[in-house]
């Protein structure tokens, strides 16, 4: 795990470090490097998905169980799986800063969304109900979708919250 100490975010300081993995892994011969993401975490899911390139065509829920960790906030642990392409022309005109997201081309079809509400509980234990509640129907909807065969590849940001934007995806790259 590789995290930034709070005063030291939104320095651009993450994605330097994420871009020497990008480097290091390329020198070696690495084409794909992936890691999983909460999906309530939709700030780290923008980095991941608009900063650097990332799709996530896979969900696992619950992976390390429900927890007291606050971090968890006692609701199942479900994660998306980024994969971070790092050759591929997504990945490069993101990083030249050609575009904040730009679409896979073989995406045709109408993109889909999920919402992760503005009113999501934080931390999460403070309405546990409610939390479990938005966690299944979120949960739900990326398994609806990526079993179709939609890739997550964006979060834009609204007054009533975040959404994940998926696309039709056919192949790795």
């Amino acid at each position: 795990m590789t995290a930034v100490l709070e005063d030291y975010r939104d320095r651009g300081i993450g994605r330097r470090l994420k871009l020497f993995q990008r480097d290091d892994a390329l020198a070696r011969g690495i084409a794909l490097v992936e890691w999983t993401f909460d999906p309530l975490e939709v700030k780290n899911a923008y980095f991941n998905l608009v900063r650097l390139g990332a799709i996530a065509r896979r969900y696992l829920p619950n992976v390390y169980g429900v927890t007291s960790s606050p971090l968890h906030g006692g609701i199942p642990t479900d994660r998306l799986v980024a994969e971070w392409w790092l050759a591929s022309p997504r990945v490069k005109a993101i990083l030249a800063g050609g575009t904040d997201s730009p679409s896979h081309p073989a995406a045709s079809q109408e993109r889909a969304q999920i919402l992760v509400p503005a009113d999501l509980p934080e931390p999460r234990q403070s309405d546990l109900a409610k939390s479990k509640i938005i966690q299944a129907r979120i949960r739900d909807q990326f398994q609806s979708w990526l079993a179709k065969g939609y890739a997550a590849t964006a979060v834009e940001f609204g007054a009533d919250g975040a959404r994940y934007i998926l696309e039709p995806w056919k192949d790795s790259v």
